[in-house]
């Protein structure tokens, strides 16, 4: 009789959201608090209720990164975009409850008709990087690029996760949104507007420092000398008249608060630990992180990956921790960790409780709307204007963030 003798890797060790910090990150990414409590259990009989009474009239979208316990009464799942034109794609639906945080649910909003009514269960749940691009701030950076002489040969590109306001501004200066798919293809498309990658002209990169970067030097050639980052909390975004001269990408200070934990540090300890092993990580995450990584790609690119793996690989995936844990539920014949020790949720995410899901459904149920999302009409179409461009460019149909 044998046996294998083999032992499965260690698990990379955790520090849950609130226990313990780790302050060799970047400022501003700590995860304060602690992951609320689970559910009341009686509470999932209330929401499977509610559902079932409203039936065809309420679709329920569940992002990614959302609790289990969220999940399972989503009608849909995907990322941010997928959710917002799968909402689109039910004009029947009066009710659309949006699982995720706010920009999300703004998106939804734009692409329904006038007769749908998008619902966030908790108008807290909002996006620290979305939050990290104010539009006040975005019309001032506007106007000192214009007194540099260079807004006129700068197109602004706008990742999806903003705010309304934000893709407006992007609608109303000529430029368009991305997802983190097909970011190369928007940046491709924005540079072509002002003479091509071999000119003079600039991309105004909103609100996330890191995809704009990686897509720019991984993908398009630039330097990183080419990129400069304009921090709205200091005047004239800390750059000099050459600076803006000299820049091909002008990149908003904007991080992810759970991408930008992922470190260096942790890529070396996962490789030295888990023999064997591949990373994956998401384009948010830090230019020297991604490019020790393995593979790089958006939410449903890491899910499809995995999902194409063969059984017995190894992989840390560097993205929010609830859709990791649920790849490795998923396929348990592969060994699937979290990227760092210090684990963090996407705080803002998870306020999307099952609690909150119940209070919205059964509200509807009573006939009353609760946490109605709306967006003005003029910065609707205004944004609409900039998804528009988006949704023209080659292969978008097709594309997620």
């Amino acid at each position: 009789m044998t046996t294998d003798t083999a032992a499965a890797p260690a698990p990379l060790p955790l520090l849950v959201l609130g226990h313990g910090t780790d302050l060799h990150t970047e400022r501003g990414v700590e995860c304060p608090g602690d992951l609320p409590a689970a559910s009341d259990p009686d509470l999932v009989a209330r929401a499977r209720a509610a559902k079932a009474a409203l039936g065809d009239s309420v679709f329920v979208l569940g992002h990614h990164y959302q609790r289990d316990e969220v999940i399972e009464f989503a009608d849909v799942t995907g990322d941010s975009f997928k959710l917002a034109r799968d909402a689109a794609a039910r004009p029947d639906a009066p009710y659309i409850v949006f699982c995720g945080v706010h920009f999300m649910a703004e998106s939804a909003d734009i692409l329904t008709s006038a007769e749908q009514t998008v619902i966030l269960p908790d108008l807290a749940a909002g996006c620290s990087m979305a939050d990290m691009a104010a539009i006040a701030q975005v019309e001032d950076c506007w106007e000192q690029l214009e007194a540099a002489g260079v807004a006129g040969r700068t197109v602004p590109v706008t990742y999806m996760n903003s705010s309304a306001a934000i893709k407006a501004f992007t609608g109303r200066h000529g430029g368009t949104i991305c997802t983190s798919s097909n970011a190369r293809t928007a940046l491709d498309w924005a540079f072509e507007q002002v003479g091509g990658l071999e000119g003079d002209g600039k991309v105004l990169f909103l609100p996330d420092q890191h995809l704009g970067r990686n897509t720019a030097v991984r993908e398009l050639g630039l330097t990183l000398d080419d990129c400069v980052v304009w921090d709205p909390h200091r005047p004239g975004g800390g750059l000099t008249a050459q600076q803006l001269a000299d820049a091909r990408m002008i990149l908003w200070r904007g991080h992810c608060s759970v991408h930008g934990r992922f470190s260096v540090e942790a890529v070396e300890t996962a490789r030295r630990e888990i023999p064997g092993v591949k990373v994956i990580v998401h384009p948010e995450c830090r230019y020297e992180v991604v490019e020790r990584a393995d593979e790089v790609g958006s939410t449903e690119k890491i899910i499809q990956t995995i999902a194409a793996a063969p059984d017995g690989t190894s992989w840390v995936v560097g993205t929010e921790l609830n859709l990791v844990r649920r790849l490795a539920a998923q396929f348990p014949k592969q060994r699937i960790a979290f990227l760092e020790k210090n684990v963090c949720y996407c705080s803002t995410m998870n306020r999307i409780d099952l609690p909150h899901l119940v209070w919205a459904l059964e509200s509807l149920v009573e006939g009353r709307v609760v946490n109605p999302i709306r967006v003005d009409p003029q910065v609707a179409a205004d944004a609409r204007s900039a998804l528009d461009r988006m949704l023209a460019l080659p292969g978008t149909t097709a594309k997620k963030d």
